[in-house]
């Protein structure tokens, strides 16, 4: 059974995230950020990835700080559950367009961690939500998965199109990564023998 739960808690947030990366795309998802849930809904539904997160943070100053930890407990619960990465294809990626955007995502379950994140936001917020936020969510994510993940926004002009794509991408990308190779069943994908 490929699934974990996790929780985290600091003076600054408490978070708990249970995850099955063999589900059904199900997400029950209370950050106390509704944008961000409205991002981890792609994860799960664009991943095939069961996903319940209740998060409480200072909010009052700013989102900042559940941002980056709810990214930063995903990415714990994601190598709980894969585990020794045994039998995974390894690697992902996806293109998603939404109108005149087009992002790509591509991640390595490499047990390094390592981000470059290319997107030029056209604005500075998308409703409430700091655009910026979004780079933190995904390096506490790449810190804490150990994966080394590169997203591209490669068009676009509206911010939240250009966000949606790139978490669409995201779970798409993790889907194909977390994919379970038939004919490498037991085997952990890396001449290395380890991840």
């Amino acid at each position: 059974m490929r699934q974990a739960d996790v929780t985290r808690n600091t003076s600054e947030t408490k978070i708990q995230i249970d995850i099955n990366l063999d589900g059904t795309g199900k997400a029950e998802l209370a950050s106390g950020v509704p944008f961000l849930d409205h991002m981890l809904d792609q994860i799960a539904r664009h991943g095939m990835i069961d996903l319940k997160v209740v998060a409480t943070g200072d909010t009052h100053i700013d989102d900042h700080h559940t941002v980056e930890d709810v990214g930063i407990t995903l990415g714990q619960a994601f190598a709980k559950a894969v585990g020794d990465k045994a039998g995974i294809t390894r690697y992902g990626h996806s293109y998603v367009p939404l109108d005149e955007t087009l992002s790509r995502v591509v991640i390595d379950f490499s047990g390094r961690p390592g981000l470059e994140f290319n997107v030029p936001f056209t604005r500075a917020r998308v409703g409430d939500f700091d655009v910026d936020l979004s780079i933190e969510f995904f390096r506490g994510f790449v810190n804490h998965a150990g994966v080394t993940l590169h997203i591209d926004n490669l068009r676009g002009i509206n911010a939240h199109h250009q966000i949606e794509t790139v978490f669409k991408a995201f779970g798409r990308a993790l889907r194909m990564a977390l994919e379970l190779d038939p004919r490498a069943s037991g085997v952990v994908p890396s001449t290395k023998g380890s991840l």
